[in-house]
């Protein structure tokens, strides 16, 4: 009896004392909300002020960042990347747009603009660079109502493409990104919006000029000159990052500074994106986030050498990374082909369409193999002296044959 209390006192100890150790690193870890550094052998991000930010590879989908990335929050001017992609999907860039009440009443709202006239005519591509370049809510407002019929038809449509992009928390109700209560979203929801606008060719232009100029109107009887005022852009700016390809950024006292954008550096394009920080802050923290993308990780090819892929396979992992130590999950095969997921321990890294096996393919391999086999066993049991024989045979057949002939010819 005296030994199990000594026993029972020593485990409530021990418990106790192990109560009292410091918490392990992960732990920490997953507290910042950084879940990329959760990952064994994953090259370990460093924590930023900001509440949120998500680094993607464009390519392969694979996050090679995270902190907090499907935390609800409100986006700013980061909106206008989604208003600027259904405008592209929806009209020319040739279409004019009139200026009427809805779009004139971005002038006086307090945001950014063009100082746009009633009843003045802008092309859409006019229209796209404002909004871009100079975050003009003038001309939010009025190609929203261009193209949906009104605002709030045209805000139907954000949130129609956003599901389909596969966005799942993400509500948008203006096409400004203006302060509403009932508008969020989320770093990884940005992204997703921002690769699908990267992937369009007339976007990547768009967002990239350094300036564009609006010719005189039927109102205006000057040119506006329009200097892309993304920080990220500016050479004289302290934020400036060379690999950038554009993006779009901006404050509110809900939304707190945000951005989204894009960069790419030796064939590698990353999508960036940072919510809720401080004036000022996320630029710098998003081309920190962004050299931490490019310098610790690698585009990898898995499909040199397997004829079953049909495409894909480029994973984008640590650098240094074999390809032998990658475990792989296949999909359900239709039509032929299924999808292959690549992983860096339980971290999604790349993609393949694979090409199926026919069941009838394996038939007809096993009933070759069943053939040869067959074959290679008569052979085994069959000695090769009765073809001897044979031969033999048939020589003396043709000798008598020759002699035959010879006597007949010389009677």
């Amino acid at each position: 009896m005296k030994i199990k209390k000594l026993c029972a006192g020593l485990f409530a100890l021990g418990m106790a004392f192990s109560l009292m150790l410091p918490t392990p690193v992960r732990a920490a870890e997953a507290a910042s909300g950084i879940t990329t550094n959760a990952v064994p052998g994953w090259p370990q991000g460093a924590d930023i002020t900001s509440t949120a930010a998500v680094v993607m590879e464009e390519s392969t989908n694979t996050i090679v960042y995270a902190k907090n990335m499907d935390q609800q929050l409100f986006p700013g001017s980061t909106v206008k990347i989604m208003t600027t992609l259904l405008a592209l999907e929806n009209s020319q860039l040739t279409d004019q747009v009139t200026m009427t009440a809805t779009g004139v009443s971005g002038v006086t709202d307090g945001g950014a603009n063009i100082s746009a006239n009633l009843d003045e005519v802008f092309t859409m591509e006019q229209c796209l660079y404002a909004i871009m370049l100079v975050s003009a809510n003038d001309i939010a407002l009025q190609v929203a109502e261009h193209l949906g019929g009104s605002v709030e038809g045209f805000v139907q449509m954000m949130n129609q493409r956003a599901a389909e992009l596969g966005c799942t928390n993400t509500v948008f109700t203006n096409p400004t990104g203006l302060s509403d209560e009932n508008q969020h979203t989320t770093a990884h929801d940005m992204a997703l919006i921002m690769q699908a606008a990267m992937e369009n060719e007339t976007f990547r232009t768009i967002a990239g000029a350094l300036s564009y100029t609006i010719s005189p109107t039927n109102i205006s009887g000057g040119e506006r000159v329009l200097t892309n005022n993304f920080s990220m852009m500016s050479a004289a700016n302290a934020a400036y990052y060379q690999n950038c390809l554009g993006g779009r950024e901006g404050y509110t006292d809900a939304s707190g500074s945000t951005l989204v954008c894009g960069a790419e550096k030796n064939g590698v394009t990353l999508i960036a994106v940072v919510l809720q920080g401080a004036s000022g802050t996320t630029a710098a923290e998003a081309g920190s986030l962004l050299n931490y993308g490019f310098d610790n990780f690698q585009m990898l090819s898995l499909g040199d050498t397997d004829f079953n892929m049909l495409s894909g396979g480029n994973v984008y992992v640590p650098v240094g990374t074999a390809a032998d130590s990658l475990t792989t999950k296949d999909g359900t095969p239709e039509n032929g082909q299924y999808t292959r997921q690549y992983y860096f321990g339980n971290a999604p890294v790349g993609t393949s369409v694979m090409a199926a096996v026919q069941e009838q393919d394996t038939a007809l391999t096993d009933a070759g193999e069943k053939n040869i086999e067959a074959a290679r066993n008569y052979s085994e049991k069959h000695t090769a002296v009765p073809y001897y024989v044979i031969a033999g045979a048939g020589i003396l057949l043709l000798g008598f044959l020759i002699y035959r002939i010879i006597k007949t010819a010389k009677s």
